[in-house]
């Protein structure tokens, strides 16, 4: 069956209240009938929440209808019930996406009620590791009340894997994590060096002819011919009779 729009609802009842107002005088000047109050309440209330256009007809009814003593209590309530009815139908698609989407509501974990971890600084967690126990497990727990000595070496490792996920031993036993770590890092920094040695040859410029061991030379044979700082910097350090430095 195919669903009725909005908007084909809207101009139905647009057509009943047309009818309605048709019977009535418009130059009686005697208060209206209460049945024409309450469809100018709705009236008025759809065409200040939508924004549709009235027509002349509705235009002078909503003059009248403003001019009686009862609008402003009408108005009030039609405002109440198209509140709620306006907040209804927006809330139904929402609840309809939420159960259609059942997978993107994660469940929120109670962290005022004990939690299990195992950590080498707490040797006794706030609850068992197992809660939930199989008839078998309720056995063996029944059986754990009496003697120590009846209990075989299996079921008393049973019984501490239903109070501890892992021990001591497990927890203080190295990973190969740090093979990962320094693959990555070994990674990374050939990746930077493949990077840089490119740049090098075709990014950056060519070097400078002053960065040449031949012309620092020159270059510092020019400032000691120039006497540089001849008092206490450059100069001062070079014997210019024995020609090396002091």
């Amino acid at each position: 069956m195919a669903k009725i729009g909005p908007k084909v609802k809207y101009q139905t009842a647009r057509l009943q209240l047309l009818k309605c107002l048709s019977s009535v005088d418009l130059r009686d000047s005697a208060p209206l009938p209460l049945s024409t109050q309450i469809l100018l309440s709705a009236r008025w209330f759809c065409s200040v929440s939508c924004g549709a256009s009235r027509s002349g007809t509705e235009s002078l009814f909503l003059t009248r209808f403003a001019a009686t003593p009862s609008h402003t209590m009408l108005r009030a309530v039609a405002g109440r019930v198209g509140s709620l009815l306006l907040r209804r139908s927006t809330a139904a698609p929402v609840g309809v996406r939420m159960s259609s989407h059942p997978q993107d509501v994660v469940e929120a974990t109670d962290m005022s009620r004990p939690m299990y971890s195992d950590r080498l600084d707490t040797p006794l967690p706030d609850r068992p590791y197992k809660m939930d126990l199989t008839p078998e497990q309720m056995t063996l727990k029944q059986k754990e009340k009496g003697p120590w000595g009846q209990l075989s070496k299996e079921e008393k490792i049973a019984l501490y894997r239903l109070k501890f996920n892992q021990t001591y031993a497990e927890m203080k036993q190295p990973s190969s994590e740090w093979k990962t770590v320094m693959g990555c890092i070994f990674i990374f920094f050939g990746l930077t060096g493949l990077v840089v040695w490119w740049q090098s040859i075709y990014v950056y410029p060519a070097r400078p002819r002053t960065f040449d061991k031949e012309w620092q030379a020159k270059q510092l044979k020019r400032m000691l011919d120039m006497r540089v700082n001849p008092v206490e910097g450059f100069s001062a350090k070079w014997d210019y009779e024995k020609g090396k430095w002091k």
